[in-house]
């Protein structure tokens, strides 16, 4: 288990991870510059507008030595603008990203802010020996999707054949909302990974 989990607080749905954290008893600190990870084992990227992110990422000069953090294998979970700022290509931008997940994401896949949905996931890693795994509840908005992986990169999850939640190794991003949900089991997989 992690020390302290940052979560990136320059925009978008923060609170509402460090809330789906606390609920599993981890500290937490929200990350609005470098000084702010001293001490941060591991970091979550929410949803929200990865272009505004990735501008203030390098704006405030954090781009690059986060990116280091990862590579250097410090644990990262990124939602929905997280994953876009994870993945190595992002169909058609030039934005800034970090780059440590081998994959080419297409942004706002399903559609516009009215095309949000809910749906009912099957993710076998949630699985825990002696306990149901019930399928997920994974929410949607103006969601991404993964187009193409690398080789060492695992689906965990898909939406009418489309990759919506891989793991490289320390690195796990979805396409959905985990945190606006009430159920923990995504967060506590992270968590796992971690440790």
């Amino acid at each position: 288990m992690p020390g302290c989990v940052g979560v990136l607080a320059l925009q978008g749905a923060f609170r509402e991870h460090i809330a789906s954290l606390e609920r599993l008893r981890v500290p937490t600190r929200e990350v609005r510059g470098l000084k702010d990870m001293d001490g941060v084992d591991a970091l979550v990227i929410p949803g929200g507008e990865s272009t505004t992110m990735g501008k203030l990422l390098t704006d405030w000069e954090m781009l690059g030595p986060v990116r280091a953090r990862i590579e250097a294998g410090m644990p990262v979970y990124g939602s929905c603008a997280g994953l876009i700022l994870l993945c190595r290509e992002i169909e058609n931008s030039s934005q800034p990203r970090l780059g440590v997940l081998d994959a080419v994401v297409r942004r706002n896949a399903f559609g516009r802010q009215v095309d949000s949905f809910e749906t009912m996931l099957d993710l076998p890693v949630l699985a825990r020996p002696g306990e149901d795994n019930p399928p997920f509840p994974a929410v949607f908005i103006r969601a991404p999707v993964i187009v193409g992986v690398g080789p060492q990169v695992e689906v965990l999850a898909e939406v009418d054949g489309q990759a919506v939640a891989v793991r490289q190794g320390h690195v796990l991003a979805t396409s959905f909302h985990p945190e606006l949900t009430a159920d923990s089991r995504l967060h506590r997989y992270f968590l796992e990974m971690c440790a």
